[in-house]
């Protein structure tokens, strides 16, 4: 008795490890890819757990791509530096973005942190740990997302020039994923519910490059589209310089590749993509985008540009205004410009202040969200497939395939209208829209 008593107590004592994960959807991935290899190994682990007690080990996953990103990541460095001197939690452990940017700066200045990693340290994290990586485990993740839609990263780092970005100074040169691996790890997503694969890269279409000799992404996307329960597959982070036409001709043939898009463009005018080392002109980003409407004529094209970038004056601004307004994007995200260090661009002068760049982003913003209205009013009446996310009070909440998740419209719909589990698929008939939501109701 004595025996089960000691047993029972040893158990209750084994420390949990909780990830905290920041940043975007590529970290999100490594945390799951990480959590995957220690349940493998065993080892009680959680994400972002609600509560933490005085033996956990708590790993932070940072991102340190922009100013309010890179300060997110070091309030939570040193919120949880601070539970475990007060003896509330056992080991913080940090890796990712941050700390492989900032590691020496990190290491001198948050002293009381166990263990600093980079983003590529993901055996040396377990070993600290006290487990080992499982080749046998490859493609094998504990989810953070719901598991009918997953984050699928298929390269990692970028070759790409581009003056205003740090990526590769974390992330390191592109490194594409064997196509064999990727399509094993979409079988293994697919067996445990998984409908939806959105494709990650820091540039997708570089994809096969570095070890095939050629850009691939159309196989890939074939081969994936060949998975059976994978019904959408979606392609987020299109580098538009060089980009595969291929891809497009996969997406026309193939039913559960999703017309949608994601191409950040982030400027217009020639002198600013000249200055950003974009390798692209204005009319050149124009002949593709128009290229890829006239390929796929219902594509949603999701893109993202940046507004104070160093010796924008206002006709740039006007501008690239007035061609977002000509274009008509799907979708459209819009940031100011960080001055990150050791970048390309850190060399020029920051001098658009602060407040007129955020003044030119909610301008572009404004102009989105009345093109967003009017797209999204000639939706009311058609009949849409939706993948169903979850349920608040009277609506199942889901999205088109013209959408991703937390960043595009959400379809809304009455739940009086039929029954719709998480992650099934059901016909809805718009019939109200907004800004960035659509509403209807189910058709059987």
């Amino acid at each position: 008795m004595n025996t089960k008593t000691i047993k029972k107590d040893t158990i209750a004592k084994k420390p949990k490890i909780n990830v905290i994960t920041l940043g975007c959807s590529k970290n999100t991935y490594d945390s799951e890819v990480l959590m995957g290899q220690l349940r493998g190994n065993n080892l009680s682990v959680e994400h972002e757990a609600t509560s933490v007690g005085k033996d956990d080990i708590i790993v932070i996953n940072t991102c340190g791509f922009i100013d309010n990103a890179k300060q997110e990541s070091i309030d939570t460095i040193l919120q949880y530096s601070q539970l475990k001197d007060e003896g509330k939690v056992g080991k913080v452990i940090v890796t990712g973005c941050l700390s492989e940017r900032y590691k020496p700066e990190l290491e001198s200045e948050i002293t009381n942190v166990d263990a600093y990693f980079g983003t590529n340290d993901l055996q040396n994290i377990l070993h600290s740990l006290g487990a080992n990586y499982k080749h046998e485990l490859i493609g094998e993740r504990l989810l953070t997302t719901p598991s009918h839609f997953a984050y699928f990263k298929i390269a990692e780092g970028c070759n790409r020039p581009c003056s205003f970005c740090a990526i590769p100074l974390m992330r390191g040169k592109h490194v594409s994923r064997d196509m064999n691996e990727l399509v094993n790890e979409a079988k293994i997503l697919a067996a445990n519910g998984t409908k939806e694969l959105i494709l990650i890269a820091q540039d997708l279409t570089y994809y096969g490059l570095d070890i095939y000799g050629k850009r691939n992404l159309d196989e890939l996307l074939r081969r994936l589209s060949d998975v059976k329960g994978i019904e959408w597959i979606r392609l987020q982070y299109a580098y538009p310089s060089g980009f595969p036409m291929e891809i497009l001709d996969a997406m026309n043939e193939r039913e559960n590749i999703c017309k949608y898009l994601d191409m950040p463009l982030q400027h217009i005018t020639d002198n600013m993509l000249k200055s950003m080392r974009r390798g692209i002109t204005k009319q050149k980003t124009i002949d593709i985008v128009n290229e890829i409407r006239a390929k796929v004529p219902n594509i949603a094209m999701r893109t993202t540009l940046i507004c104070g970038y160093p010796g924008e004056t206002e006709r740039d601004f006007e501008e690239m205004y007035n061609w977002v307004e000509e274009t008509r994007f799907d979708r459209l995200g819009c940031f100011t410009y960080s001055h990150e260090e050791k970048t390309h661009a850190h060399q020029l002068v920051d001098d658009v202040p602060e407040e007129v760049k955020q003044a030119r982003v909610d301008a572009i913003m404004e102009l989105q969200q009345g093109i967003s209205f009017d797209i999204n009013q000639e939706k009311v009446g058609q009949t849409y497939k939706v993948l169903i996310d979850r349920k608040e009070g009277d609506f199942f909440i889901g999205r088109t395939e013209f959408d991703s998740p937390e960043v595009d419209n959400e379809v809304l719909i009455d739940a009086n209208s039929g029954y719709a589990a998480n992650g099934s698929f059901v016909n809805v008939k718009i019939d109200r829209a907004e800004d960035f939501d659509l509403y209807g109701q189910i058709v059987k």
